[in-house]
């Protein structure tokens, strides 16, 4: 689950992270109240979107004046706002956040993220924060210090000199940057974060150090733990088809692709959407019923799955332990009659009662294409797509 940048930064504050003074606003007169409440002769009025790249696409404004500041919220309320992170179709701008200016000297990106491949929590840290980090971590990744941090272990006082050694800032804010970096490791724990990045980290003239910006990405399978957190959700950011599928107990995640796919299991979901990469498709879906679905949860699968207008073909990939076969192939059969199924379908089952699933198939007197195994239903998948 994400947040928006203001529910970061009170998060923030709430934990003694400094940052500037800013409010929320919902429309452009209330933007215009919420400078002459900062006081400030410069601020910044940011659109409030789960996704990064907001200033390069005309989110993120410096206004001098509160006719200035009415006018910036009023450019961005209710537009679609579309960066490299959004996709072409964008977001919608419900809300702005007015910020007091910074005077800044230095801008520095400081992020911790959930490393799966070790296990371990990775901080990152680079001297060359601000809007092109992903330039940076592209072209010269050299300059991004990354340290690991075994949670069974916790930070140890090594890894903290081992960072700030690598940065090479003056003692001052290497000083601050090892305080940073501790409250960030506690709140990372507390809230079961996946990411939490500060991008830019600045140092002011003053020698302070800010979050001038902040995205916080949690773990939803411990949010029952933090229903403080949960209440933060806004659903307007979140796909349709994904907010309907958590709540049948499905896992979904729109792609760009046009081949729908429905598979038990994450790890056979993902070695499916590989190999049908790797026949010359792309998966339009990841899309796991679990190990436990019933004729019912497949029926919701692919009512979910044709809500996507780019499908042109479904790949339904089954291996049977404890789902049998056999119910799948009653689930996919009613599903086929319900929706009055348009679009090519392609079925591999393998597994518990697999015979007797193969049977109803068979028997059901739909425009069906089985598959012998994976890669023989990529083909067929593929190929049926591309007609």
């Amino acid at each position: 689950m994400n947040i928006h940048e203001y529910q970061a930064k009170q998060l923030f504050r709430h934990n003694e992270i400094p940052v500037p003074k800013g409010q929320l606003a919902s429309s452009p007169l209330e933007a215009e109240f919420v400078y002459r409440r900062l006081k400030s002769p410069v601020a910044v009025v940011k659109a409030q979107i789960h996704a990064g790249g907001r200033g390069k696409a005309g989110g993120v404004k410096l206004v001098r004046s509160p006719e200035e500041c009415f006018q910036a919220a009023k450019g961005m309320l209710g537009t679609t706002l579309v960066t490299h992170q959004t996709g072409p179709e964008g977001k919608k701008v419900h809300q702005v956040y007015i910020e007091a200016g910074s005077e800044i000297a230095k801008e520095y990106y400081l992020a911790l993220l959930l490393d799966r491949e070790t296990a371990n929590i990775a901080v990152m840290f680079s001297t060359s924060g601000g809007m092109d980090i992903e330039e940076v971590a592209d072209k010269t990744p050299e300059k991004i210090i990354t340290v690991q941090i075994d949670p069974t272990l916790g930070l140890k006082d090594h890894l903290l000199r081992s960072l700030a050694f690598r940065a090479q800032l003056p003692e001052v804010e290497t000083q601050q940057l090892m305080v940073w970096v501790e409250k960030l490791y506690r709140m990372f724990l507390k809230y079961d974060f996946s990411m939490l990045e500060i991008n830019p980290l600045i140092v002011t003239k003053k020698n302070e150090m800010f979050a001038l910006d902040g995205k916080m990405a949690f773990d939803d399978n411990a949010l029952y733990r933090h229903p403080d957190i949960e209440s933060m959700r806004d659903l307007k950011e979140e796909d349709e088809r994904e907010i309907e599928a958590s709540k049948l107990g499905l896992s979904y995640i729109g792609l760009d692709g046009n081949i729908g796919c429905m598979v038990n299991g994450a790890g056979l979901a993902m070695a499916t959407m590989d190999i049908i990469q790797y026949a010359g498709g792309h998966p339009a879906n990841f899309l796991d019923v679990g190990g436990g679905a019933t004729e019912e949860m497949v029926r919701h699968a692919f009512r979910i799955i044709l809500q996507d207008t780019k499908v042109k073909a479904i790949f339904v990939n089954i291996f049977g332990g404890i789902m049998k076969c056999d119910i799948i192939a009653n689930g996919i059969v009613g599903a086929s009659k319900d929706l009055k199924l348009h679009v090519p379908l392609v079925v591999r089952l393998e597994g518990t009662n697999v015979n007797e699933g193969k049977k109803i198939l068979r028997e059901s007197g739909l425009n069906i294409l089985t598959a012998d195994d994976m890669g023989d239903g990529a083909r067929k998948v593929v190929e049926a797509a591309k007609k």
